[in-house]
């Protein structure tokens, strides 16, 4: 506790300074230059032709907080975002990409968006599966289609997670821009995983989310959440048994290397949110706002391109691994339907007691939609 807050002060003065910063920036700082740099060192626009009527633009520093490392999807796509919107800017606005720990831990950064502190997050929504429980409808194994391309065009295009649920997280200080995956969920296990019975007494890690933990009851594990950054030695010294998540990320993490198994299952998608701190994105000028949006809009392809790149690619790395052999197994259809049975039943309990009226409206038109794009 005492270094949260610790933590929590140290940003409450770098917000001040950086408000200190933008006023002098954009009012006592004419030419928008800091000491020691020109106008155009320091990325601000300078129109030195217009003589005494020249006019100095406005520029913007924002941080882009991840739950990933370097390399990994979430920060490559914020480290890509960050580009594109300079560009787009003529450099009038910088960002700085964060990467996993940077700023605390998945459930810090989150608070650190709803207080301004950061301005831009990718949140995954199963870190805010106790605050915003429809978010919890990415939990739902076997909800979205085996092909993943179509599944990203569902989430660009639904009216019930873009419109409907986005509402409900704006109510949170939490808007979202996007929603996007990171690819097929997998398992790990320090043994096989091929049938519901081989989950039972299974200490599974999972996010911080109810309706994740009750999805690995169903299966009979035992659910533990903990964040990713405790993982690799929770898997080594046998804390729990196994763990979800995209290939790219199992390989990356290394978790290949604590796990002798892994089990191709496809039994979900990892979707992540692009998110913004709403009172700082509404306060936007216009111009500003127009730059995020199309941002937003263009980095949709490069997020669906990074995860296949990178899952496909890695896959290839741990099936090859002579020095950490991991057994890599694909369950047939008739394996995945004992799963998928089990499933309905969470999907069931979901409607019953995670959620109320507005989450089964959610809850119908996605599938509604899915079922539509199939």
């Amino acid at each position: 506790m005492f270094f949260k807050n610790k933590t929590f002060l140290m940003f409450m003065l770098i917000a001040a300074f950086s408000m200190i910063l933008m006023a002098c920036g954009s009012g006592e700082q004419t030419d928008g230059s800091v000491d020691g740099e020109t106008p155009e060192e320091s990325g601000s626009q300078d129109d030195s032709s217009g003589g005494d009527d020249a006019v100095s633009e406005e520029t913007y520093h924002w941080r882009f907080v991840t739950e990933e490392m370097e390399g990994q999807v979430q920060y490559e796509y914020a480290k890509e975002f960050a580009e594109l919107i300079n560009e787009k800017s003529d450099g009038r606005i910088t960002m700085d990409p964060y990467e996993f720990g940077g700023l605390g831990s998945e459930v810090d950064q989150v608070e650190q968006l709803q207080n301004g502190l950061v301005e831009f997050a990718i949140v995954s929504p199963g870190f805010t599966g106790t605050m915003v429980t429809e978010g919890q409808i990415f939990a739902l194994q076997f909800l979205f289609t085996d092909d993943l391309e179509l599944n990203q065009e569902i989430l660009n295009t639904s009216e019930a997670l873009n419109t409907h649920l986005a509402s409900i997280y704006e109510g949170h200080n939490i808007k979202p821009l996007a929603f996007w995956h990171e690819g097929a969920m997998q398992w790990t296990g320090n043994r096989e995983l091929r049938t519901p019975a081989d989950f039972n007494g299974f200490k599974m890690r999972t996010q911080e989310s109810p309706l994740i933990m009750e999805s690995y009851r169903a299966y009979g594990a035992d659910p533990t959440p903990m964040s990713w950054g405790e993982l690799y030695t929770s898997l080594e010294r046998g804390v729990v048994d196994g763990q979800e998540n995209p290939i790219f990320f199992i390989e990356d993490a290394s978790f290949h290397e604590v796990q002798d198994h892994m089990t191709i299952s496809r039994h979900n998608i990892y979707v992540a949110m692009t998110t913004v701190n709403p009172d700082f994105y509404n306060g936007l000028p216009e111009d500003i706002r127009a730059i995020v949006d199309e941002t937003v809009e263009e980095m949709q392809t490069r997020a669906y391109e990074l995860q296949k790149e990178q899952n496909e690619a890695l896959l290839d790395n741990i099936i090859n691994n002579d020095t950490h052999p991991t057994e890599v197994i694909e369950l047939t259809e008739a394996e995945r339907d004992e799963f998928r049975t089990l499933a309905m039943d969470v999907h069931q309990y979901f409607l019953d007691d995670i959620v109320g009226e507005e989450g089964k409206m959610i809850y119908d038109m996605l599938k509604e939609e899915i079922e539509a794009a199939e």
